[in-house]
């Protein structure tokens, strides 16, 4: 018996996985969501900003690997799309965007609503394709979802209204060769000649990347084997305890001075499974092996002596079995004792900020951290917010922590946060975003509120946009009025929503205001007041950012005093 196009497609994303759809209803997406109804094995959640469901498709994509799809109707709903798309494109994350479009009798006519959407997605997916009709979908069906595996991205879709309801005879063919791209093995002569380089090195440092997730284990392994600390980017921080002897912590703005000098001090550096971008944080006169798969990312971060293309898995492993063990362990034991320095100034830091008047962040970073459950999921929005938490949480190494690691976008992370919770609505699925991230998709905790996700929202609530701010000062420009503002009671906006609100004012309340949050049975928000002041802690400050700094709060008080 023939199907719709609609009906084709969602039997086809059952097939592969899929078993949410985010997105908004329309009139050219109805054929697609009666199908869904009919069908009943997919949930449709509805949300209440298209780019909400794009940020849920993303965070599932990050999350697992596995394809995620959002929708968006013509015109405006499938504009909306592309912002929250930008999440998967920059963190390589396979989702797949279905727009509706008008009907094609009446393209090229100035249509209510029409837009040329392959144009619009162009930048924002590795594919996009206007299905013209019927008979065209299957195979357009496959090549889109291949496409997203393949290249760890956007696919997108255009099916106009008078297509997507249409009458088809034949199923998307080769549906089993819809999958997660497989690992490449690198060239057995490149790996020997890293061994090599490796076993000429006095002290070896190893430098984590995403590309290392599955392989975790063995990368450790390779680091005991030759007595090398192990530093990561911030998307490769919830790979492993922060407590484990090798794991020594970021580099950066996010993670401190003892990793940053670890790969500047050693011989060589294995960099794995990482496009890190800060290159002024990498060694430029040590020697580098770079590992990774794709091929276009050797070599243009730092000075690469030997770049081989290959997944960090079958790489390591073949390194393990070449490489000679190191006995001497005195780098490592350095770098793990300036490592016990550091944590202990800022447990320090922590303890006397207890006392203070006002709720310090990086308190109340590390008191959420230290609170959420062992397996908890946290998504940190774009911000200020970013650096506490980076800096101040410590995972359990069963955590994961997730955030808009490329795209750094503001307001991301709730709507990412409704797709992870989707997923596993029992799993402890905690937001950590400031006020102004909060307040740009606001209404996709009504989102959390109607689908009973229960996502947890920690506002850290400086009254203005924390970075910005900092970023004049770092620059010795008082604060423009601009990077303030005020902003609503977030508790109590939870409680019109229908689901819980608390409030943190002072020290005293933090641990009490946390603990309620993570014991609420659904969605709910604490609104903590963080002191705005307080500046982040900085691997290496230069004098003449203190300077800087300075000068900026001089200018902030001058102003002040003349009022404006």
């Amino acid at each position: 018996m023939s199907a719709t196009v609609a009906e084709t497609l969602v039997d086809t994303l059952y097939q592969i996985g899929v078993r949410q759809i985010f997105g908004v209803v329309g009139d050219a997406l109805n054929p697609l969501t009666e199908a869904i109804r009919r069908d009943k094995r997919i949930e449709w959640i509805g949300v209440r900003h298209e780019e909400g469901a794009a940020l849920a498709a993303a965070g599932q994509a990050k999350l697992t690997g596995r394809l995620a799809v959002c929708c968006g109707t013509t015109g405006p709903g499938s504009n909306h799309l592309v912002a929250g798309l930008y999440e998967a494109r920059k963190d390589h994350a396979p989702v797949l965007a279905i727009s509706g479009g008008v009907p094609a009798a009446r393209r090229g006519t100035d249509y209510l609503q029409e837009n040329t959407p392959d144009i619009l997605f162009r930048d924002v997916a590795c594919y996009t394709q206007t299905v013209t009709s019927p008979e065209q979908a299957p195979a357009v069906f496959h090549q889109a979802i291949a496409q997203a595996y393949a290249q760890r991205g956007v696919a997108h879709l255009n099916i106009p209204a008078d297509v997507i309801g249409a009458k088809l005879a034949q199923a998307v063919p080769s549906i089993a060769t819809l999958r997660q791209r497989a690992e490449l093995a690198p060239a057995e002569a490149e790996i020997e000649a890293a061994a090599r380089l490796i076993n000429e090195a006095k002290t070896v440092a190893i430098f984590a990347g995403n590309g290392c997730r599955g392989a975790i284990d063995d990368v450790l392994a390779l680091a005991a084997k030759l007595q090398a600390p192990v530093m990561h980017t911030f998307k490769a921080k919830d790979l492993a305890a922060f407590s484990h002897p090798h794991w020594i912590g970021g580099v950066g703005l996010i993670g401190g001075a003892p990793g940053t000098d670890a790969l500047h001090d050693a011989d060589l550096m294995l960099m794995l499974g990482s496009d890190y971008p800060y290159s002024e944080f990498l060694p430029t006169k040590n020697r580098v092996i770079q590992i990774d798969e794709r091929g276009f990312v050797l070599g243009r971060r730092a000075p690469v002596e030997l770049g081989i293309t290959g997944s960090v898995a079958p790489a390591v492993k073949q390194l393990l079995a070449r490489v000679d063990g190191k006995t001497d362990g005195t780098f490592l034991n350095k770098v793990n004792a300036d490592r016990e320095k550091w944590n202990a100034s800022l447990d320090r830091d922590a303890e006397e900020k207890r006392h203070h008047k006002k709720i310090k962040p990086q308190r109340a970073a590390r008191r959420l951290g230290d609170l959420a459950r062992d397996d908890a999921v946290f998504v940190v929005d774009t911000g200020v917010v970013t650096l506490w938490c980076g800096n101040w949480i410590r995972q359990s190494g069963r955590q994961r922590i997730l955030a808009s690691f490329n795209n750094a976008a503001v307001g991301t992370s709730l709507g990412q946060a409704n797709g992870i919770q989707a997923l596993e609505r029992d799993r402890q699925v905690v937001v950590a975003v400031g006020d102004g991230g909060f307040t740009m998709l606001l209404g996709e905790f009504m989102t959390s509120v109607e689908h009973k996700l229960p996502v947890k929202v920690v506002v850290f609530n400086n009254r203005e946009w924390g970075l910005v701010h900092l970023e004049m000062e770092e620059a010795g420009l008082p604060a423009f009025e601009g990077s303030e503002f005020p902003n609503p009671d977030f508790a109590a906006f939870a409680q019109a929503c229908g689901a819980q609100g608390f409030t943190a004012r002072t020290p005293d309340e933090l641990d009490g205001g946390i603990a309620q949050l993570l014991a609420a049975p659904g969605p709910a928000v604490l609104n903590v007041f963080i002191d705005a002041s307080e500046l982040p802690t900085m691997p290496h400050i230069k004098m003449e950012q203190i300077w800087r700094f300075g000068m900026a709060k001089v200018r902030e008080s001058l102003i002040a005093m003349k009022g404006g």
